[in-house]
Formats: C-alpha cells, structure tokens, sequence
C-alpha cells in the first residue's frame, strides 16, 4: 500500500478530482481512507432515494471515505453545517470545494479495481482482481 495524501482546491468537483487525481497517478485500486475540508455545495444521495439532494450552503466535511476505481469512485460523506445539523450519503457529482480538501489515499498497486454490473443487487459494483508483480 501507498500511502498518497492530495488537497482539493476551492472551486472544483470533489469527486471529479479525485477520480482524475487516481487516473492521472495510473493506479489501478485506491481507497480514501479519510478526508476533511468545506464545502459551498454537496449533493448527497440519502438511503433508498434515486436522485441526489443538494445542499447549499457552508458545509463541513466531518467524514470522507471509499473506494475508487479507474472507472469511477463510491463514495460516502457526512456534512454539517453552520448549526451543526450533519447529514451524509452517497457523494455524487457537484461537490464544490469551498477553502479545501484534504484527503489521504491509499494506493493498492498489488490489486485491480473495476466496477462491473452484479446481476444480484442490480448496481455496478465493486470487483477486486490481483494484479500479478511485476519483475
């Protein structure tokens, strides 16, 4: 495992940088073991629901956790915002850093992810495949 910490800058797509960010260091398995920063706008998709809800508003960044695949990224988050209310679900795109992000990634070069259809939850979901080493 490597371990590869990364700022997100004000302004862009948390999820979309972070996903380039994994793409662009050519790795092929990577887990956010944790991140913390503001956001100006989450969309969180709660339990059960289709569509993202968006939140807009000052938000905390409490927990920041999940997997990324070279053909995408699942995600989980909780937010709190100026009253200390915390919601979180299932990031989706559209996170807009407000001041920063700070994530910490770990690398997984023995291993390779992808996301792939499971006929029985009906999701793309995770796959997990060795990598042979090279040598």
């Amino acid at each position: 495992m490597q371990a590869h910490p990364l700022r997100i800058q004000p302004g862009q797509d948390l999820r979309d940088a972070l996903e380039d960010t994994v793409r662009q260091l050519g790795a092929t398995a990577a887990f956010v073991v944790q991140g913390i920063g503001s956001l100006s706008v989450a969309q969180l998709r709660f339990a059960g629901i289709d569509q993202p809800s968006e939140l807009r508003a000052d938000l905390e960044i409490l927990t920041l956790a999940g997997s990324v695949a070279p053909d995408g990224a699942h995600l989980h988050m909780s937010v709190s915002d100026a009253d200390g209310r915390v919601l979180g679900g299932h990031v989706a795109r559209g996170c807009i850093v407000r001041t920063t992000v700070e994530i910490l990634l770990a690398l997984l070069p023995d291993h390779a992810f992808s996301r792939e259809a499971d006929p029985q939850t009906g999701f793309m979901e995770l796959f997990i495949r060795d990598r042979p080493r090279g040598g």
